[in-house]
């Protein structure tokens, strides 16, 4: 007799938690990823930046399970088709995430975002606290996490300093305008001292350049009618002269 293979019920993997977030991820996120896109295009590396899709890394089991605020998958073209989750065992993992500490949930992100990230296999992870001061006892601005052989997913430093440095982005993360207002940038250099300018920001450089650059060759313009209007001057002059004439007037 012949037995029917059992029906496994299917595994469903939510697209969201319907849970908001802090205005300030928001912000620091948009501007971020929009300047990951740049340097990535002007570098013209291949990868995939995007933001708050759940990252499933156990097959079968849906609360093994995150959402980055940010994260940058290498070699993955941004053109790809939008994806509502990602599932780790079909061969997609983070090569960078951010994670934005919020104030009311900073300890869950600090005690829980290391071990998730180790197990879906990121290679590097930077949590940033917009909301920890010089007077925060455990909190701290930057933290940041790698797989490091033969010690696994650890973190590498730990700073209250404006700047971190990530290997994954061959880029610098900066901090503009600490506090409730905070930004985070793309900075390059030995040390960082250059910011990634945004679309914006490099618009309206090119704005004042093709502006400069019109009245330079403006003022030359005029400069070479008003030689050239001199020269025929003395020439209408010297040619009096020869003739025994009055300069013209």
């Amino acid at each position: 007799m012949q037995i029917a293979a059992q029906q496994l019920p299917a595994v469903e993997y939510p697209e969201t938690d319907e849970m908001g977030e802090h205005e300030v991820q928001w912000f620091v996120t948009v501007m971020l990823s929009g300047l990951l896109m740049r340097l990535f295009a002007l570098n013209n590396v291949v990868a995939h930046v995007a933001g708050n899709q759940f990252f499933y890394w156990r097959e079968g089991d849906p609360k093994a399970v995150r959402a980055p605020d940010l994260y940058v998958i290498l070699g993955l073209p941004q053109s790809i088709p939008y994806r509502a989750t990602w599932h780790t065992w079909e061969g997609h993992r983070p090569d960078f995430a951010l994670e934005v500490a919020s104030s009311g949930t900073w300890r869950k992100d600090y005690d829980d975002a290391p071990d998730d990230y180790a197990a879906m296999g990121c290679t590097e992870l930077v949590i940033f606290d917009p909301g920890a001061t010089a007077r925060s006892r455990r909190r701290v601005r930057w933290q940041v996490f790698r797989n490091v052989r033969g010690r696994g997913f650890v973190r590498v430093e730990a700073s209250a300093g404006d700047r971190v440095y990530s290997r994954v982005l061959k880029a610098w993360l900066r901090v503009v305008n600490p506090g409730p207002f905070a930004q985070v940038r793309i900075a390059t250099g030995p040390r960082g001292d250059t910011l990634l300018p945004t679309d914006g920001e490099h618009a309206r450089a090119e704005g004042l350049r093709a502006a400069a650059e019109a009245q330079r060759a403006d003022t030359e313009a005029r400069a070479r009618a008003d030689v050239e209007q001199e020269n025929a001057r003395l020439r209408a002059e010297l040619d009096a002269l020869r003739r025994g004439l009055p300069p013209p007037r």
